[in-house]
């Protein structure tokens, strides 16, 4: 059975225990193995995959980002999400991105829910993505 971590930010609480319920549905329905781990921030996810890249088959990174006044929303994104593609690409591990990145609270709680229809929950997006690449094998022609 595959093993797939969950590491999820805790700070902004209401958006992020939505994003790991998607997450987490997801995987349950397909017989993954989950664990979760709660980080502060979105910064200490990198460290956190890195952590345990040899212990799981996949990844699913969680949480949220909101714009402030200052520029500290383009360096933590940014960097935080080059981290993360870094690690897949050298481990050749799945990691699915399920970071929302909005400009206020509401988009954020839009981009969490689960019934919302227009705009799918970030955390199930993410674990149908690791599970895309973990299942997408070559196919004899």
């Amino acid at each position: 059975m595959k093993r797939i971590l969950i590491i999820n930010s805790s700070y902004y609480k209401q958006i992020s225990k939505k994003l790991v319920l998607g997450a987490k549905k997801v995987l349950l329905n397909k017989k993954f193995n989950i664990s979760i781990l709660d980080v502060p921030g979105i910064y200490e996810i990198p460290i956190a995959i890195r952590k345990n890249i040899n212990k799981f088959h996949g990844f699913i990174a969680l949480g949220c980002v909101i714009k402030g006044q200052t520029p500290h929303f383009n360096l933590i994104t940014d960097s935080t999400f080059n981290a993360i593609q870094n690690l897949s690409i050298e481990y050749n591990k799945p990691i699915g991105n399920g970071i929302i990145t909005a400009f206020n609270i509401n988009q954020a709680k839009i981009r969490s829910d689960r019934s919302n229809n227009k705009k799918p929950n970030k955390g199930s997006e993410a674990a149908n993505a690791v599970i895309s690449i973990l299942n997408n094998g070559p196919k004899k022609i």
